[in-house]
């Protein structure tokens, strides 16, 4: 039994096709089929029907493939420790970035960080926050970019910022700070549900769930910040926009943003990565780099600034 062997029945069960799975494994299918059949006398299990088009894994075959999975992660760490304490930078990486964050934050740092480390290879996602937690824990991917505290003791999380909001509106022509209390008269548009920013808003101006009269006989909930940009300018609209959001705003969009009076609302956004994970060279290198890309971007909160909580996903 080796480890090649592991990765030759974890690529049938992924495929269901031993000629599929075999050019994945750069083998001949023939090569493939004989060390599965090896295996499967070593372990005394029928892992595959072979009778059956596409190939099916037997009852006791998905057990045995389940436990493979955890043990491919486990020697995959293994070669990650070996790394680290070689001091490589190197190996695959699976990145995910919730999606009101990443438009903004990735072109500040991920091309300039993927070349610095041509041994690595990057994936990068856009995915919810709940998304995220669930995958972390399969070990799908390496490392989150969310909004902070989850408060999951699976999870460590490490800040890298804190990102004011700022108040959008299209249709007046802003000169003069607003404050909270304006806010929750104003009608909103917001990002749709399954959205952490839309839970941290929306609790923003209604705490406690209280209802609001509305002027509009509407509510318009947009999949991603740049669509929700687009129909409150074309609109004549408003809503909260994180600060990173609008940098590259032209003047005269910007003519039309409010920052906060007081108890300015802000998120924290931080790296998370499962309480396991080995990397951890790696993962500080990417702190710094985007603590350093950030620092000078975004304005600093006084003491009374009021933070933002991701709820639910």
């Amino acid at each position: 039994m080796n480890i090649h062997q592991f990765h030759y029945v974890l690529a049938v069960a992924e495929f269901r096709h031993f000629e599929l799975a075999a050019e994945k494994c750069h083998i001949s299918q023939s090569t493939l089929s004989t060390m599965i059949a090896k295996f499967e006398e070593e372990v005394g299990v029928r892992i595959f029907n072979r009778k059956k088009k596409p190939v099916e894994l037997t009852l006791e075959g998905a057990m045995i493939v389940d436990q493979l999975k955890i043990v491919s992660k486990d020697i995959d760490q293994l070669f990650e420790i070996a790394r680290e304490i070689k001091g490589e930078v190197a190996g695959d990486i699976n990145l995910s970035v919730i999606p009101t964050v990443a438009p903004f934050l990735l072109p500040l740092f991920l091309q300039e960080f993927s070349l610095q480390f041509p041994k690595l290879n990057i994936v990068v996602r856009e995915e919810t926050t709940e998304e995220i937690r669930k995958k972390l824990k399969s070990r799908e991917i390496d490392i989150g970019i969310v909004s902070i505290p989850l408060h999951d003791k699976e999870l460590v999380e490490l800040k890298l910022y804190d990102e004011p909001f700022l108040f959008y509106d299209a249709k007046h022509v802003s000169g003069k700070k607003i404050s909270l209390k304006e806010l929750k008269s104003k009608n909103l548009c917001l990002m749709e549900e399954g959205h952490c920013m839309r839970t941290q808003v929306a609790e923003l101006c209604n705490p406690g769930g209280a209802k609001q009269p509305a002027t509009l006989n509407f509510e318009y909930k947009a999949g991603s910040i740049d669509g929700l940009i687009r129909f409150v300018k074309s609109n004549k609209f408003s809503t909260l926009l994180p600060y990173l959001s609008t940098l590259d705003f032209s003047p005269e969009q910007r003519r039309h943003l409010s920052p906060f009076s007081a108890s300015v609302p802000f998120r924290s956004i931080g790296l998370i990565v499962h309480q396991h994970f080995v990397k951890k060279k790696l993962l500080n290198i990417l702190r710094d780099r985007i603590i350093a890309r950030t620092s000078g971007l975004l304005p600093k909160l006084d003491a009374k600034s009021q933070m933002l909580h991701p709820i639910g996903s």
